[in-house]
């Protein structure tokens, strides 16, 4: 036993015991209410509204100075419209969702496609979403935008928090979302884990699960199937954790898109760990505007990712412009540093495997390649570098560029 080890021994076995004790005490000693949303006047049929079913027990919740679990059992139960859950008044410390069934949105996307959220929770402490699925019956708003119709509303969120804490996503499936699946914004310590998202690899702006201007968000044990990014990672993101993920079809998982803005937070302390990309657009990346900006990535790990054939497996691209649009011939300004690849291996779809495409103006820094080893099918793997300074350890392949 190691030094650490038995100061941890010594020092920490009757503590965690206290605290054990007192814990299971506290739930002993604690009551929770017990809400079943039938008794609402919900229907489980798929096609009555049940919007302020769900909307009075919410309210039945937050009324109790208990904490409550709002049952929701098998079934479907229309919500064809935005419902905003919000904590401003809430006396419960903890609202637990337990859904065994499904929620569905109308088949008219117009209907939602106009709100910003479909679900979304604001400024609320200590809710849980355990199990059911929510389907959003994204496709034919897909099939509009696709299309390049002029008509097409932008669509909705399905599940976004909004300025909250201690909130925890477990076994939920997200079907079909008109945008985003799931939007962390603004918050702290949320707890996502063993969640399915699907849509299909073609539906536009899709993205699995966005993370912004949050700190302490972990994700774990989560497969995404979608037409954007499986994880989006915007300005304000600290301290994310990621690990076992099945991403793909997919665009990756994306630090950025950054540097949109001249004033913007920066994105640290980031680790995506176990992680496994099948086909798609992009595996690792890291994009920012090619605008002046403030902002900055740093200390990024990315750690024993395998890729599937995927076209993009490592990028990272500071010259992100769609359309050319509001900043032909400029550079970014978003510094990258610190920025970790370890034991990435696999296949990819193109013959670039890595590519460090960084500003002219601030190159990336400390980037370092560690047990690489990616190559192509059709041709020899290749590197591209420009503007990157970093550093190679073990076997790289293909040759670092760096």
């Amino acid at each position: 036993m190691d030094e650490a080890a038995s100061c941890f021994s010594r020092a920490s076995v009757v503590p965690i015991m206290i605290l054990f004790i007192l814990h299971q005490s506290f739930i002993a000693e604690s009551t929770t209410l017990v809400l079943n949303i039938l008794s609402f006047g919900a229907k489980p049929n798929g096609v009555t509204d049940s919007t302020h079913a769900f909307m009075d027990a919410w309210s039945a919740a937050c009324a109790s100075s208990d904490s409550s679990t709002i049952r929701v059992p098998n079934g479907m139960y229309l919500l064809p419209t935005a419902m905003g859950f919000k904590g401003d008044n809430c006396k419960s410390p903890g609202i637990t969702f337990w859904i065994d069934g499904t929620l569905v949105a109308s088949s008219d996307y117009q209907i939602l496609g106009q709100a910003d959220n479909w679900l979304s929770f604001e400024t609320v402490t200590g809710v849980s979403i355990i199990g059911g699925a929510l389907d959003a019956k994204g496709s034919s708003l897909w099939a509009c935008k696709l299309a390049g119709s002029t008509d097409c509303p932008s669509g909705a969120t399905s599940l976004s928090f909004t300025n909250s804490k201690n909130i925890r996503i477990d076994g939920l499936m997200s079907l079909n979302s008109q945008m985003y699946h799931i939007v962390i914004n603004g918050c702290q310590d949320v707890h996502i884990q063993g969640v399915k998202i699907i849509a299909a690899g073609n539906s536009p702006n899709t993205d699995g699960i966005h993370v912004q201007l949050s700190r302490n968000v972990a994700i774990f044990d989560t497969s995404i199937k979608t037409g954007d990014d499986c994880v989006s990672i915007g300005p304000g993101t600290k301290d994310l954790w990621i690990e076992h993920i099945s991403c793909g079809p997919s665009h990756g998982i994306s630090i950025g898109s950054l540097g949109k803005d001249l004033e913007e937070e920066g994105v640290q302390n980031v680790t995506v760990k176990d992680a496994i990309f099948k086909g798609g657009q992009n595996g690792l990346r890291i994009k920012s505007w090619a605008r002046p900006s403030h902002g900055f990535v740093q200390s990024v790990q990315f750690l024993d990712v395998v890729m599937h054939n995927v076209q993009n497996p490592i990028i990272i691209d500071q010259n992100y412009c769609p359309h050319n649009v509001n900043c032909p011939g400029q550079v970014s300004g978003v510094k990258v540093s610190d920025v970790l690849f370890r034991n990435i291996q696999g296949t990819s779809a193109t013959a670039i495997a890595v590519n460090l495409d960084c500003s002219a103006a601030n190159p990336c820094r400390g980037i370092k390649l560690e047990n690489v080893s990616l190559t192509c099918k059709k041709q020899v793997a290749q590197s591209y570098c420009s503007n990157a300074i970093g550093k190679t350890s073990g076997l790289v392949h293909p040759t670092s560029c760096l």
